[in-house]
């Protein structure tokens, strides 16, 4: 069977038509045949959102938005399809806000959750508004009006109060105080002159002492040899102690003081008669022995005199025993 050529154009405009309309539509995000992973998203406020707008998640796309249906007649909700590149794992309480961008089209930001769970096609993700850019600004605005409404009203109160106090008698109170002022200055302009012509006077007494410096100064000049030649004798001592041997007089010193400490270790040791003399209790106790010896020959000498020296040609010879301690009125205490 023959084919008529109006039969062929018709079928070609067809099918144009037809890939224009698939074509269209895949270029706006949407296809007839609706296949991949879907999920969706409810808003009151879309915010100007459209088909084909990019889906992000930390900064990656991973979608576009495919389709916006209004739920109910009102539009109070409106269904957002949002078409995902592949399967993403997305926490079921992963939220999706709308980022609105004035110079640039909208974007979805999903912001991912800390669920294990994970959202499946056709499931509905969360939902939150984003304030915007515009929102922001207005957020931080308003606290700053309110503080401006305040800081106005408290000037109204100060420039209120600023009236109350210049009343006629307090403006006749500053200007006298002006006045004052004026004449305080004038005054300060005599004391300024007073005090010039003291300056003034004071000029010759100053020259004067200048004088007497250059006169000074001229003294040091003339006798500068007398002040070089003794310059030169104090050089002269010092380079004197400069060369002396402080150093051979520190070691004979450092050697008489090493001597003395071994004499003095040799005292304080029972080495030598020295030692022995300032250790050994046994010559004190001796000593003290023949003090106390002494001490009663003394006194039986004294009392009994005629045991010792026996002059008298009728005297009785003294019988009695000797002393064998130290009489009390001795002038040597019993040890």
């Amino acid at each position: 069977m023959k084919i008529s050529n109006e039969t062929k154009v018709g079928a070609l405009t067809a099918i144009a038509i037809t890939l224009l309309i698939l074509g269209f539509n895949f270029l706006k995000g949407k296809t007839l045949f609706k296949t991949g992973n879907y999920i969706y998203a409810k808003y009151a406020d879309t915010k100007g959102i459209m088909v084909s707008n990019a889906v992000f998640i930390n900064g990656f796309q991973v979608g576009s938005i495919s389709e916006i249906e209004n739920s109910d007649q009102n539009l109070s909700s409106i269904v957002v399809a949002i078409k995902l590149k592949s399967y993403y794992n997305i926490p079921v309480n992963s939220i999706a806000t709308i980022k609105e961008n004035p110079l640039g089209n909208a974007s979805m930001i999903i912001s991912l959750g800390d669920a294990k769970q994970y959202l499946q096609t056709g499931d509905t993700v969360l939902t939150a508004s984003n304030s915007g850019l515009l929102g922001d600004v207005m957020s931080k605005i308003g606290p700053v009006s309110d503080q401006i409404k305040i800081t106005v009203h408290s000037l109204d109160s100060v420039l209120k109060n600023i009236n109350s106090i210049f009343d006629p008698n307090t403006k006749n109170n500053l200007q006298e105080v002006i006045a004052n002022m004026n004449k305080t200055t004038a005054s300060l302009v005599v004391s300024s002159a007073a005090i010039q012509n003291m300056m003034n006077q004071q000029s010759g007494a100053i020259a004067q002492s200048m004088n007497n410096m250059a006169s000074f100064t001229k003294n040091l000049t003339d006798n500068n040899e007398k002040i070089n030649h003794s310059l030169s004798n104090v050089e002269k001592v010092t380079d004197n102690l400069s060369k002396a041997d402080f150093t051979g007089s520190v070691e004979k010193l450092k050697s008489t003081i090493a001597n003395l400490n071994s004499l003095l270790e040799k005292v304080g040791s029972q080495e030598g008669t020295l030692g022995k003399l300032m250790n050994d209790k046994t010559l004190y106790n001796n000593l003290t022995n023949a003090v106390r010896s002494a001490n009663i020959l003394m006194d039986d000498l004294r009392v009994h005199p005629k045991r010792y020296v026996n002059i008298s040609v009728f005297g009785k010879k003294d019988k009695s025993g000797p002393l064998m301690a130290p009489l009390n009125d001795s002038t040597q205490k019993q040890p």
